[in-house]
């Protein structure tokens, strides 16, 4: 219940004020050091101020947020269509504010406490949740911070935190309004619905040369053929310099005899278990077993199914009670029962209802399976010198294929890909090792230039080579007619349905029977009972049930269906409004998020108050020099 509500939770200025420093550490990607510089400042708040280079850094880290998301680096023009440059002035005019109230406000953060924030960052723990400097200088440095730059910035966030938590934090949303609030998400609706597809229009005639030449005009960056890059890549991990064959025979059965446990099954019994309410019943029952009675019909008696007395299947050491376990492994066959056992839970008479007798497999069945492990384990041991043979060859002046072939590695040749791991003829290269990473860095680097080696998880190494790359262009309308012709007619098509749709909603207005509708169309009437706001199915998508939810009882509407493919007409027959739901049907998770929720709009009307407060000074001009260089 309140999925849609709680859709949008997190406003921007929470998020980015409240997220600790240090997770932005992955995609840090500029040294914290050039926010030194000097300068006329981006954004001036009172007496705060945001520097070129600060802008420039914060710029940086949003690109690469984002690109982290999407799995591809950003160029400048896809940031500006995903509008990075708006986010980040709105975080830093924010984040200015702030700063300028504390700094009205006379807030302030003791080194102590200072000290205590970072020591608990877990970002900077052993292996015993403990505090190392080495590693604190260690993650700075891979992302070219200095301490002092990430002092100052701990410093700031936890001052600009103070004022967060003053503002929203503990805020809890009355009983009115999230019994409001569930109400409106309890609400259901019956609809009656005709599903129009493209069977219910004419068919679209064929584009002429004019239509199709024009149409391919509008939309020719559609058909563009991205840049493609030809590059050349080894990869080198253990199982690539694995020699299987050269581990000998007795290597592989000294393995196998010092683990033989290793490749046997041990014995497992599958027990059902007849619990008693003392011993005198217990052994009246164990003397109508030894009479000729069933244990099947001992279940009977005792009002039981077969499901409600099976324990399970175990081996002997897994047995929840042990007493139970030596008295089971004592059964001599499949279908024998025990004499009384004393129990945890009283007395009890056990039936073993089947045995898997212990297993093992030879050596000469899992001979192959040790070579490998074995090769794996002596090629895991030299993989760093294969790695420092390779960079020391390279150095030597071979080409990337020879020393791969020194070191009896496979180079590998991609003809043509682009940045979405795509080939020409619409192929998707998924087998490619670290494929976002190592595209990534293909498209970053010159052709020619040797590149550093990519990293494969903890030992692991991928080298590249762009070998040729062509530019992206466009297209011919020859080269993607039928292309476009398939998608000027679905365009067409879709656009007649609508028309259609739009016609037969008018019809429906005036008084029209949606039954007789149907029938002119030859289709049926459909219903859907109790449709809910959150719900969606093959047919009714998120746009159909938000226009079934548009208008009162009686409303008619047109929506797309879930494909998007198709239309549907739609009439509210019925609307339960869920009157009676109170409070109480919420969950404390529930009120919590629709809290936070308000808390949120609260902290961004407080920010607002402060820009009309103090008022925002913005040098555009300045952040477009800031960002060319």
């Amino acid at each position: 219940m309140l999925d849609t509500l709680r859709k949008g939770a997190k406003s921007w200025v929470a998020q980015f004020l409240l997220v600790l420093l240090v997770a932005s550490f992955a995609v840090w990607g500029i040294s914290g050091s050039i926010l030194n510089a000097g300068g006329t400042s981006v954004i001036t708040v009172g007496e705060t101020e945001v520097s070129p280079n600060e802008f420039r850094l914060a710029y940086d880290r949003q690109m690469a947020a984002v690109g982290q998301q999407l799995g591809t680096r950003l160029t400048q023009e896809q940031a500006r269509a995903f509008g990075i440059e708006n986010q980040v002035y709105s975080q830093l005019i924010a984040g200015a504010l702030l700063d300028e109230q504390a700094r009205e406000m006379n807030l302030g953060l003791s080194d102590s406490r200072l000290a205590a924030l970072i020591a608990q960052d877990a970002a900077f723990h052993d292996f015993n949740s403990r505090f190392d400097r080495s590693i604190f200088r260690r993650v700075l440095n891979s992302v070219g911070m200095s301490e002092e730059d990430y002092i100052r910035s701990r410093s700031q966030v936890a001052v600009r935190t103070q004022i967060v938590e003053a503002v929203a934090e503990g805020f809890t949303a009355p009983d009115a309004m999230i019994a409001a609030l569930a109400q409106y998400e309890a609400e259901t609706r019956d609809v009656n619905y005709l599903l129009l597809t493209k069977a219910n229009i004419d068919p679209v005639p064929a584009p002429g040369d004019d239509q199709l030449n024009a149409y391919f005009d509008s939309n020719k960056t559609r058909y563009a053929a991205p840049e493609y890059r030809k590059f050349t890549y080894v990869k080198l991990e253990s199982e690539d310099i694995a020699d299987p064959a050269a581990i000998s025979e007795e290597m592989a059965r000294a393995d196998y005899e010092a683990r033989k446990d290793r490749y046997t099954t041990e014995e497992t019994r599958t027990i059902d278990q007849l619990v008693f309410a003392d011993r005198a019943a217990a052994e009246a029952a164990e003397a109508e077993l030894a009479a000729g009675k069933s244990f099947d019909t001992l279940i009977t008696d005792q009002g039981r199914t077969a499901a409600d007395v099976r324990l399970g299947s175990f081996t002997q050491e897994t047995v929840p009670d042990q007493s139970l376990a030596d008295a089971a492994f004592a059964v001599a066959e499949a279908g024998g029962v025990s004499p009384v056992v004393d129990g945890q839970f009283g007395p009890v008479i056990l039936r073993v209802a089947e045995i898997t007798p212990e297993s093992s497999r030879g050596f000469e069945e899992v001979e192959t399976e040790i070579r490998q492990e074995l090769a794996l384990a002596e090629a895991a041991q030299i993989l760093l010198d294969v790695h420092d043979a390779y960079e020391d060859a390279r150095a030597g002046g071979m080409t990337l294929v020879e020393a791969a072939t020194q070191q009896k590695l496979t180079p590998v040749t991609i003809e043509a890909v682009d940045r979405s791991g795509q080939a020409p003829d619409g192929t998707v290269l998924s087998d490619l090792p670290q494929s976002q990473q190592l595209l990534r860095e293909v498209f970053e680097t010159d052709q020619g230039v040797e590149a550093p080696p990519i990293s494969l998880g903890v030992e692991g190494f991928v080298w590249f080579e762009v070998e040729d790359v062509t530019p992206a262009r466009d297209r011919t309308l020859d080269e993607v007619r039928d292309q476009v012709i398939a998608d000027w007619t679905a365009e067409q098509e879709l656009e007649a349905l609508g028309a259609k749709a739009t016609a037969l909603q008018e019809r429906l207005e005036k008084g029209a029977a949606l039954s007789a509708i149907a029938e002119d169309l030859s289709i049926a009437v459909e219903t859907k009972f109790s449709l809910n706001r959150t719900d969606t199915d093959a047919v009714f998508g998120e746009a159909a049930v938000a226009a079934a939810f548009s208008g009162p009882q009686g409303l008619v509407t047109v929506a797309n269906d879930s494909s998007g493919d198709n239309k549907i007409l739609i009439k509210v027959t019925s609307v339960n409004d869920a009157s009676g739901t109170s409070a109480d049907t919420v969950s404390k998770e529930q009120r919590d998020q629709i809290s936070q929720q308000i808390a949120d709009d609260i902290l961004d009307q407080a920010v607002a108050q402060l820009q009309s407060e103090y008022g925002v000074s913005v040098n555009r001009e300045l952040a477009e020099r800031a960002l060319a260089f």
